[in-house]
């Protein structure tokens, strides 16, 4: 990585991959991952990533929504997005550490459920939303 950060001691990778996410997810995730800051902080609009990647806006917002879900990245503010500590890049093998001690268990890749809760957590939106187009119906 040209910024000199090393990644986190763990294999995150194969969790990442067996998340099957939409190809421009992990498209997203990788752009954001390489302009993020030591602790995963990256700072990029979806204007600005939808450029660099050759994507639509929505398709974006689409790939941060799978994100999100998953727990590979979190969104701080518009524009301001956090990576999973288990993927950031750190300037020190102590700052990789300690940030995966202080990592919320549900967040942590190597966890056994890590898969199971991301297709929950994709299961409860999908129904959430198939809930909300209901109430529309019924209102209109």
């Amino acid at each position: 990585m040209s910024n000199g950060l090393l990644f986190a001691p763990v294999n995150a990778e194969g969790v990442v991959a067996a998340l099957d996410l939409p190809g421009p997810a992990y498209r997203v995730l990788f752009a954001l991952r390489s302009r993020s800051e030591a602790g995963g902080r990256a700072e990029m609009g979806q204007n600005e990533i939808a450029a660099l990647l050759g994507l639509s806006r929505p398709s974006v917002t689409a790939a941060l929504r799978e994100l999100i879900l998953a727990r590979l990245v979190k969104k701080q503010r518009n524009g301001v997005y956090r990576i999973n500590a288990m993927l950031a890049g750190y300037e020190s093998f102590s700052d990789a550490q300690r940030a995966i001690e202080d990592m919320d268990l549900a967040d942590r890749l190597d966890d056994p459920n890590f898969i199971a809760r991301y297709r929950q957590a994709v299961e409860d939106y999908r129904e959430q939303l198939a809930r909300d187009r209901r109430k529309k119906l019924h209102v209109a």
